[in-house]
């Protein structure tokens, strides 16, 4: 039987299980007892055929074969390719023996057809023991180094998902699996979430088995599917033990240590991994079966996935206090409430894209001026804190501007020479409208925005098309247009993190939204409901919706 290389009483020097096959008793006799005397195992078989059926059917593999040259049924060397040309029995090393087949030709035959040794009998006893010892540690070291090669592999997976993982959720699961491929145990990884939320997953099995995050209770609502409980680490001795130093450290503990660890897995006790990228946080723990970890291999794998889930955690805890930081900057960018005007009733919607998402520059704007009521959506380039920034100067600006009283034209030009004053590095795009009190009339200035959508009262659904180029490229903005809007007209303006997907063309988006317009109500908080539910944001960028139904001029 092939021994467990991670077995603590495994060694180059142990004794092994050996195949002897020969047809003649009196030779496997001389080889069993030579091999007995020195502790190894003996199984036997009188023929090829014989053995490549027990090699083929039997519970488990011996460790090196001797095989006889000269056989009944078939010839040694033909024993020796099938042995090698099977991928179960690839790696059995074979020596070949023989009183007869010693010449040179026969010898080089032989290593030549896969033998990894040949003797010539007689064979002297410390001989043959030397030569079976000596193929024992070159296959055993080649064993020991294919599991480190194949662990470190798993390792790397492992470490490539903890870094790819979008939430501190999906780190926990990374580490749970990694640590259960890697090792081939059952494995939990603790931590706490940026938010400072614990969570908990469980690893078991091994590959193909994933991992059930424990939140308090799975994604789903359910509990957790993988059993286990929710451990907060920093309520835990070791977490004192660890210090406020950053780094890791091996804890050994009682099997019914750690709360909720699958008692069947247990085994006697539990070993437990844990880090921290930066000296104070919350550790990152990783626990295993003590008997999965046995050698200095295992006990370096293990810490090693637990420094890659700390650093992984640690970059994560970065990117949301970076991400919480810009997206509060970027909301107090934003008014805080609409105004009440007696020329339209307004409603918005505002929607920042995921928390894995950067953030970007979408804005919108309502203001009573001394002429009409001015409304204005727009959409800094880019997904950044430089992206929502600039939105910041530009809502200011271009509320400054329209207390002015400068026409929507105007209000372009002058956002356009800001723009090159504070040397921008970022273009945007921004649609003005100015709803004129005396008239009603909207004026209408859009800088390479989405164009506006505008229903009639009786249902009619049209784009108003007209536009100039973008803000940023220092280029003339055309006359605003201006369209007559019965009471009872709707307005819709929105960034293109409606309606853009990938896959689906910009046109035929447009297309859905005006559709879409046509079959909603006329109060406008329904409008806006009615297309976020038509358009579900995917989360990949921010969603700015504004709809206005005039009300007309006053009387």
């Amino acid at each position: 039987m092939i021994p467990d290389p991670s077995s603590p009483d495994y060694s180059d020097n142990s004794t092994a299980t050996v195949l002897v096959v020969d047809d003649n008793p009196t030779n496997r006799y001389v080889l069993r007892t030579t091999l007995s005397r020195a502790g190894h195992e003996v199984v036997e078989a009188e023929d090829g055929t014989q053995a490549l059926a027990m090699l083929r059917t039997g519970a488990s593999l011996p460790e090196v074969t001797i095989v006889d040259v000269r056989l009944p049924d078939m010839t040694g060397f033909d024993v020796c390719e099938r042995i090698k040309g099977d991928p179960a029995t690839a790696a059995l090393p074979v020596i070949h023996v023989s009183a007869s087949a010693i010449t040179t030709t026969d010898r080089t035959q032989g290593l030549n057809r896969g033998a990894d040794a040949y003797l010539t009998e007689p064979i002297a006893p410390d001989e043959l023991l030397a030569t079976v010892g000596a193929t024992l540690r070159y296959a055993r070291a080649r064993r020991r180094a294919e599991r480190l090669a194949d662990r470190l592999l798993h390792l790397n997976k492992a470490t490539l998902q903890l870094y790819s993982a979008e939430d501190a959720a999906e780190v926990a699961r990374a580490a749970a699996e990694g640590a259960a491929v890697v090792l081939g145990t059952t494995a939990v990884a603790a931590l706490v979430s940026p938010h400072g939320d614990p969570l908990s997953a469980t690893g078991k099995g091994g590959p193909g088995r994933p991992a059930g995050v424990l939140p308090g209770v799975a994604e789903d609502g359910e509990p957790a599917p993988e059993g286990g409980a929710l451990v907060d680490v920093r309520k835990l001795s070791l977490a004192k033990s660890l210090g406020d130093r950053a780094g890791s450290r091996l804890f050994s503990m009682e099997a019914d240590a750690w709360p909720g660890f699958p008692a069947e897995h247990a085994g006697s006790g539990l070993v437990v991994a844990a880090a921290r990228a930066k000296p104070g946080r919350p550790p990152v723990c990783l626990v295993v079966p003590a008997d999965a970890v046995t050698t200095p291999d295992d006990s370096q794998l293990l810490t090693q996935l637990a420094q890659a889930c700390a650093l992984a955690l640690e970059a994560l805890r970065s990117y949301t206090q970076e991400h919480d930081l810009a997206l509060t900057l970027q909301r107090s960018f934003l008014p805080d409430s609409l105004p009440r005007s007696v020329l339209a009733e307004l409603a918005v919607r505002y929607l920042p894209a995921s928390e894995h998402a950067e953030i970007g520059g979408d804005f919108y704007e309502a203001l009573p001026t001394r002429g009409g009521l001015l409304l204005a959506v727009g959409d800094v380039a880019g997904h950044s804190l430089d992206a929502a920034m600039l939105m910041g100067q530009v809502r200011h600006a271009l509320r400054a501007y329209a207390i002015e009283g400068h026409s929507p034209q105007a209000i372009l030009e002058r956002v356009e020479n800001l723009l090159a004053a504070v040397e921008a590095r970022l273009t945007l795009t921004l649609c003005i409208v100015f709803i004129e009190a005396s008239t009603g009339t909207l004026h209408i200035s859009n800088a390479g925005h989405l164009p506006p959508l505008l229903r009639s009262p009786d249902g009619g659904v049209r784009f108003i098309h007209d536009h100039g180029p973008l803000l940023g490229l220092g280029l003339p903005q055309p006359a605003p247009v201006q369209v007559a809007a019965e009471p009872g007209a709707v307005l819709v303006m929105t960034t293109d993190g409606l309606i853009e997907r990938r896959h689906e063309d910009i046109e035929a988006s447009l297309k859905r939204l005006a559709g879409a317009l046509g079959e909603l109500p006329t109060d406008v908080e329904d409008i806006c409901e009615g297309l976020l539910a038509a358009f579900p944001p995917d989360g990949e960028d921010d969603v700015a919706l504004m709809a206005a139904r005039v009300t007309g001029p006053p009387c």
